[in-house]
């Protein structure tokens, strides 16, 4: 499909600008052709009869976690596995150095740039049912209230027994009959969201914005709601990279994700902001309690969301190697925490992973991981910041082909951040997140506003007030 100038109506201008690479270097295809052909799984356990699970975005192939959740007399056992690419990448070799360059999986609406060749990715690597998948299996055991006494993690052959998604699996629970494997994770996961406010992580229900096919050759925006099982499947990932940082730590090595503390000017502000949304912020309460307290539709929850995502900046990659860093936490989980759960996806985790599976085992950590800790921050540090930019990119452009027609409408918008005569507002339909121009506009306020401009070449739209008549 094309716009009305002739220009195809694809993502390949964002994929130019960002110099996103269109295939492999045959070193590194042939490498992991190779690594499938001659897979051998000696070091492996076999947990094959553990029934796992997957809970996915409808029509994912790159599988990087399966999981069963068991109650137990004294709490809960947690099954957590994850793809094992440490199998599959030789150190040093030259899919590892591709790998290292591409630092994540960068999604776009028309197909995905990968991180590892599909034949891994999308195949032998990824925990597909059916198929026997070497991993990393994390066994946490949680007492009655859900918090750890043990964890331990080890390389083990594992088998998906089913594929699910997020809203197939709120249906089954929400029915009363969920698959036996996860019949414990509500459970469990409402444990594990009380421990998050209690630690003080913060959680932003921020509508997320989707660019799907219209299924005529074009675009259309779209909300990703977020039901309960995605926040208590979150939940298990999260504990585990917790568990992660808790072994590195004691180890005295490894990556861990971190984020400093807001001061105490930061969360001042959100107080006044929250006061001048009519929001009830009590004294003694913390952030992650208001935030939690929320309905996460009205117009002043939107606008506070948006104003808190300012505690949230500064997110970074901290390496270690015999000295404890000044910073192991990350103040928005409240914990400290480290990247292991989407080695598929994000370079990160297979490292992070070969230093749980050596401190786990009473083994030393092996030397090429070691080496490579230093520039790990960096490298993913620098595929964040591309990631971001491309998702950004993505989403101007459909919203710009969305709205092309429509220059001059009116709409019905949400102001989710004002300054002085200009402000970011949020309309419903389509759903959109723009400037727009104006006086006195109302942070958490319903206005209205008018399309002034649809640019598709740059990407650009732009909003102004309707003053009342």
């Amino acid at each position: 499909m094309e716009t009305s100038d002739g220009t195809a109506m694809d993502f390949s201008g964002v994929r130019a600008e960002f110099r996103l690479p269109a295939q492999f270097p045959a070193a590194a295809l042939a490498e992991a052709e190779q690594a499938v052909a001659d897979r051998q799984f000696g070091d492996h356990e076999d947990a094959t009869g553990l029934p796992l699970v997957t809970i996915d975005p409808p029509g994912s192939k790159d599988l990087d976690q399966a999981l069963f959740v068991e109650t137990r007399p004294n709490g809960f056992r947690l099954h957590y596995a994850i793809a094992d690419l440490g199998t599959f990448v030789q150190p040093d070799g030259a899919l590892d150095a591709e790998v290292r360059r591409r630092g994540q999986t960068i999604y776009l609406p028309d197909g995905n740039v990968p991180l590892h060749p599909p034949v891994l990715s999308e195949g032998a690597a990824s925990l597909l049912p059916g198929q026997v998948c070497p991993s990393a299996l994390w066994t946490v055991d949680l007492d009655a209230d859900g918090e750890p006494t043990q964890i331990r993690v080890r390389r083990a052959l594992v088998r998906s027994t089913a594929q699910f998604d997020y809203d197939g699996v709120q249906a089954t629970i929400d029915a009363g009959n969920p698959h036996p494997s996860i019949a414990a994770l509500p459970a469990l996961g409402r444990l594990r969201r009380e421990h998050a406010v209690r630690r003080g992580a913060v959680e932003l229900q921020l509508p997320e914005q989707e660019v799907a096919s219209d299924g005529n050759g074009g675009w259309m925006l779209t909300l990703r709601p977020r039901n309960n099982v995605d926040a208590w499947n979150a939940e298990m990932s999260l504990l585990t990279g917790m568990s992660a940082a808790s072994l590195m730590i004691e180890a005295g090595i490894g990556v861990l994700r971190t984020l400093p503390e807001p001061d105490d000017g930061a969360v001042e502000w959100l107080r006044r902001s929250a006061r001048s949304l009519g929001i009830t912020w009590p004294k003694l309460i913390s952030v992650a309690e208001v935030l939690a307290g929320l309905e996460p539709r009205s117009p002043e929850s939107l606008a506070l969301y948006m104003d808190a995502t300012r505690l949230l900046r500064g997110a970074g990659y901290t390496a270690f190697d015999g000295t404890l860093p000044e910073l192991t936490t990350h103040a928005g989980v409240g914990a400290a925490y480290a990247h292991v759960t989407a080695p598929l996806r994000r370079l990160v985790d297979r490292f992070g992973a070969e230093i749980c599976l050596a401190v786990s085992a009473g083994k030393p950590v092996p030397d090429w991981v070691r080496a490579v800790l230093p520039s790990l921050p960096g490298l993913m540090g620098g595929s964040d910041s591309l990631a971001s930019k491309v998702d950004k990119a993505c989403l101007d452009q459909a919203e710009s082909w969305v709205l092309a027609d429509r220059v001059g409408h009116e709409f019905d918008a949400v102001v989710l951040r004002a300054e002085a005569s200009a402000a970011e507002v949020f309309l419903a339909e389509p759903p959109v997140i723009a400037k727009c121009t104006g006086e006195n506009l109302p942070e958490g306020g319903r206005i209205r506003v008018r399309l002034l401009d649809a640019d598709t070449v740059k990407r650009k739209v732009s909003f102004e007030r309707v003053e009342n008549q």
